[in-house]
């Protein structure tokens, strides 16, 4: 589908290629989201530029995402999908200026563009070009990615809490209750190194598109393209921050479930421990011997029960006055 934005924030919705129609002439927005081959050679023949494919976002070299190329400024960045469930995923989108006009090629729907459309009646008219649009939807991504950020960071402390607060409760949980947290602590690790992928491109474009001479001839979108760097700078230190408190939590729960363990094997290290002496005594007055003068007791069977009993008592509270239980 192509949206056609105008300066005056209307937009044109282009459906039917059988006929369609032209551009107006102060367009200076074209959004494209998952457009056809013929909607592709519907943009360029209107905008006289080369459309990327799909496979061509999906190129990871720098030449092949940020490069210039008859008069218009191709770059590609890998924006963050689907924040809001449990498998986040990176998205390869497009931005192309061709002369005052931007085109922005997409094939996902991440909520940063969303949010931008809706706050583009606010925009003043004399950011209403392509290169200014540009850099007001680069901050509303950026804005985004710190949104998904704080997000994580929140789900992370609460994450947190649940292994190490709970404890302190003595709440009896599930056998494989860690087991299940380690799963969690996957998926934060996962959506923080999308975002740190993220941030790394958003930075890459932004400083090839701050270079470029239509943005340094307007200062006013200069000056933003600058705050937004900062902001991509703070983001990313912020994100390798949450990282490493990751990386603590993957080691200390694990480290849990390791003492959890521990001290299931010394419960039964003890317990054979304690009921060794008593096997022992058995074990003498089971050989059957002839010559046993214990076997002809009276009490000889009682004699041999209370021993193995003081036998087994005598380890165990030998073992609570050294606190090993």
């Amino acid at each position: 589908m192509i949206t056609a934005y105008c300066s005056n924030c209307k937009s044109v919705e282009i459906r039917d290629l059988a006929n369609p129609p032209e551009f107006p002439a102060d367009v200076v927005w074209v959004d494209m989201v998952e457009p056809t081959r013929e909607e592709e050679l519907h943009v360029e023949k209107i905008l006289g530029i080369e459309v990327p494919t799909r496979d061509d976002l999906r190129a990871i070299e720098p030449s092949a995402r940020l490069y210039v190329e008859n008069n218009a400024v191709y770059m590609t960045a890998s924006l963050i999908w689907k924040a809001e469930t449990e498998a986040p995923t990176l998205t390869d989108v497009a931005f192309i200026l061709a002369g005052d006009k931007l085109v922005t090629i997409r094939y996902a729907h991440p909520k940063s563009f969303a949010l931008f459309i809706a706050a583009l009646h606010r925009i003043p008219e004399q950011w209403r070009s392509g290169a200014a649009l540009l850099a007001k939807l680069l901050e509303t991504i950026v804005d985004r990615t710190a949104e998904v950020l704080e997000m994580s960071i929140s789900r992370l402390d609460i994450l947190s809490v649940h292994v190490f607060g709970d404890r302190a409760k003595k709440v009896r949980k599930p056998s494989n209750y860690l087991e299940e947290k380690l799963k969690d602590i996957a998926g934060h690790h996962r959506m923080i190194s999308k975002l740190r992928d993220s941030l790394g491109s958003l930075s890459r474009l932004l400083t090839f598109f701050y270079t470029i001479p239509v943005v340094q001839h307007d200062q006013e979108t200069k000056e933003l393209c600058r705050t937004i760097s900062r902001d991509i700078q703070s983001l990313s230190e912020h994100a390798s921050f949450v990282a490493g408190n990751i990386t603590f939590l993957l080691d200390a729960s694990l480290g849990l479930i390791n003492i959890e363990q521990n001290a299931i094997i010394k419960i039964f290290s003890i317990a054979s421990v304690v009921f060794l002496p008593p096997t022992l005594v058995a074990s003498i007055y089971g050989m059957n011997f002839e010559f046993m003068p214990e076997l002809h007791l009276t009490a000889g069977y009682p004699y041999s029960l209370g021993l193995m009993v003081i036998s087994a008592v005598i380890p165990f509270f030998f073992f609570r006055w050294k606190g090993w239980l």
